[in-house]
């Protein structure tokens, strides 16, 4: 050893004849990390009542919901799911509704008190992590709950059941593990405030170099920061077919209040505040106006304002709107939007409410070609339903999967 320390100390500058052994060992690290994914869904059964009678093994579904990755979805089943048990209980599940293989996840199905006492029926898996680990789940359809979740004739003199309505919440906690290397430190930067800088430009209108004319309202601007920001500013403003009088343009079929919309979003990269704009306090203005924006946004080649206008208006989806929205969507190639108008609309609780509306007179006269897209809607709404509810084979019934195998349940 003191061999070793003596030749190290000395300094060498002949690098053929340094040994590899002086050099210190490399150490590296890594951090394996398991963790869990969590996401909540909460399911509303409203007339219990009517539900009764469904027939043991059938069941009411949530819609599909995503957590960590995996699409799920909650089963209730008002005579329960075991023919042993002759509907004596109601059954609960929380099953896998995508494709995957050994889905290690953790569960909690809480039925509601709606008494206001907080007295919630709670069946964790999370409590149970030490003892048991996560339930894997194999297949699209395996299943983890309880098929003696509640007594019936308890269930229904108890303070779960308000109004003919269960209300049911389901947690879900997928695991997830990755490695972490070693952290790389970084120095914060402030966020950036181009877009209040610009938007000051506007509000001050200092050396604007172009005005717009919108039914006898001026709106001064700057050539430059139009022709940036949109294709068909540049080709009015500087291309080889541009306007004659580049000074004051004249900007026809379009209000001065979306006009004026169109250029804060221009400026300040960010969508205004529509009920000061507009000066309504009715949800259904600021949704005509963000429907306006959007048909701007368009016709000018805006296409990040006419997404911010399309998840503005999904925000805003309505009754009384959604028909008017959807035509908008289709008119302007709004893929994303026309299918969240779609699903909403095909809903059995919206259809009806929706088809009275005047939004769906024009939605049908302006674009006759949506309904029967809106009927496929409807029936895979149905079917899905149906695939949800209807088990395949006597299997199911004695706790097998959706494609008939067998899967393991917790009683």
């Amino acid at each position: 050893m003191g061999k070793i320390l003596r030749e190290t100390a000395r300094p060498s500058f002949n690098c053929s004849s340094a040994s590899p052994s002086s050099a210190p060992p490399a150490t590296t690290s890594s951090t394996s990390v398991t963790d869990t994914v969590r996401g909540s869904h909460r399911f509303k059964i409203t007339g219990y009542a009517l539900s009764k009678g469904i027939g043991i093994g059938k069941c009411i579904p949530s819609d599909i919901f995503s957590v960590g990755g995996y699409d799920w979805a909650i089963y209730f089943y008002p005579d329960g799911k075991s023919m042993e048990d002759n509907a004596t209980y109601v059954s609960l599940f929380i099953a896998l509704a995508s494709e995957g293989a050994d889905v290690r996840a953790l569960f909690e199905l809480t039925l509601l008190d709606q008494s206001g006492k907080e007295r919630h029926k709670v069946h964790s898996h999370f409590e149970r992590t030490l003892e048991s680990g996560p339930y894997t789940l194999k297949y699209r359809g395996s299943m983890w709950g309880y098929k003696r979740f509640f007594k019936r004739t308890a269930l229904e003199t108890s303070d779960y059941l308000k109004d003919d309505c269960l209300s049911v919440n389901c947690s879900v906690g997928v695991v997830k593990s990755h490695t972490e290397g070693p952290k790389i430190y970084k120095i914060p930067i402030m966020p950036s405030n181009i877009g209040q800088q610009f938007g000051k430009l506007l509000e001050s209108g200092k050396d604007s170099d172009v005005s717009f004319e919108v039914n006898g309202e001026i709106f001064a601007a700057h050539k430059l920061v139009l022709a940036a920001r949109s294709p068909v500013f540049r080709a009015q403003l500087f291309g080889p077919m541009k306007d004659h009088n580049t000074r004051c343009i004249k900007v026809e079929d379009m209000e001065a209040p979306v006009f004026k919309a169109l250029l804060h979003v221009i400026y300040w990269d960010s969508l205004p505040d529509m009920l000061e704009l507009t000066g309504l306090s009715s949800k259904g203005a600021t949704t005509l106006m963000a429907q306006h924006l959007l048909a701007a946004a368009d016709r000018y080649g805006l296409e990040r304002v006419r997404l911010m206008c399309e998840t503005s208006l999904c925000e805003d989806v309505a009754i009384n709107t959604v028909a008017t929205t959807l035509a908008l969507a289709e008119q302007h190639h709004c893929f994303q939007l026309k299918a969240v108008c779609l699903k909403f609309v095909a809903q059995p609780e919206n259809l009806r409410a929706v088809m009275q509306t005047d939004g769906f007179e024009y939605l049908k006269e302006s674009c006759p070609s949506v309904l029967t897209e809106l009927l496929e809607y409807v029936a895979r709404f149905t079917e899905h339903s149906d695939y949800l509810c209807k088990h395949r084979n006597e299997a199911i019934l004695d706790g097998s999967d959706i494609n008939g195998r067998r899967v393991k349940q917790r009683l």
